[in-house]
């Protein structure tokens, strides 16, 4: 089974319950953490892994062979993504707009494109412990896109397992790639307008996207009420509540897991796992 944690916006506590969600359900399961929060990943600060495998991700650029090129423009119109711009004095590569879909060296008529590769980020995997495996997507500093990263982190799921992904924030692109082919997805908010707002978006794509869901509200206090106004609404699944405790914000801060420094949250969160499993179908 395949799970994804993810939120609207950044900050709402998605790697907190992916965390804590992972460490208490492996007394029960064995499990899989893959962080595709692959500009800012932080899963790994909280265990420690060992890393045994490291690969490099790589993007095929264009290069243009100044002697072959006739400036048709046969490759600036092919490419979708305005990558490519013909000037009199040649052609212009935009390597923040590539995509390295190669599409522009396939139509150029006198083979004047080539291509380079580009390192554009890697992916780690290895071990939490003899429960727990671990993996993590890295984009390099500068690059516009991580969606190659996570597609190749999530080349590592083990079916077998209970898979838990911590997805990027927001609505974009990665996002979308982190929720391909997931059983469940944990929408996680915070009681705020802003909270509200972004988990409208993140409710609309995982509906588009035909993905069983339900939502979890952090740092509840009880006293915004506007997104249980909106869940009933909609008729959304509130799987669980977390309260705006300090204790969990102290554990949080050093880097630990409330789940090990509070035994009666293990058990809520097996619990969660548990209403989880049942409303995703997955056997």
């Amino acid at each position: 089974m395949v799970i994804a944690v993810l939120s609207g916006k950044g900050g709402t506590g998605k790697t907190t319950l992916a965390t804590n969600l992972a460490s208490a359900i492996s007394e029960d399961f064995d499990v899989q953490l893959l962080d595709a929060d692959a500009e800012e990943p932080d899963v790994h600060l909280f265990f420690d892994p060992k890393i045994e495998h490291e690969e490099e991700i790589e993007l095929m650029l264009p290069v243009i062979d100044k002697e072959k090129c006739t400036r048709c423009r046969k490759c600036a119109e092919a490419c979708q993504f305005g990558a490519l711009s013909v000037f009199d004095t040649g052609v212009m590569v935009f390597e923040s707009l590539c995509h390295g879909c190669g599409l522009c060296t396939f139509v150029c008529p006198e083979k004047a494109i080539s291509e380079r590769p580009k390192v554009i980020g890697k992916v780690k995997t290895g071990r939490i412990d003899d429960k727990t495996a671990f993996g993590m997507g890295i984009l390099e500093i500068g690059e516009p896109s991580p969606v190659r990263v996570i597609r190749k982190l999530k080349e590592n799921i083990d079916r077998d397992k209970v898979v838990i992904i911590d997805s990027p924030p927001g609505t974009s692109c990665s996002v979308v790639e982190t929720l391909r082919k997931v059983d469940f997805a944990i929408l996680v908010t915070e009681p705020t307008p802003f909270g509200l707002h972004d988990l409208k978006l993140a409710v609309q794509i995982v509906r588009e996207m035909g993905i069983p869901f339900g939502i979890v509200i952090n740092r509840d206090t009880g006293s915004y009420t506007m997104i249980d106004e909106y869940a009933g609404e909609e008729n959304l699944v509130l799987l669980e509540r977390i309260p705006f405790d300090r204790s969990i914000a102290e554990a949080y801060s050093e880097g630990k897991l409330f789940t090990e420094t509070s035994p009666s949250w293990k058990i809520r969160f097996k619990k969660l796992a548990e209403k989880i499993i049942s409303l995703s179908g997955v056997s």
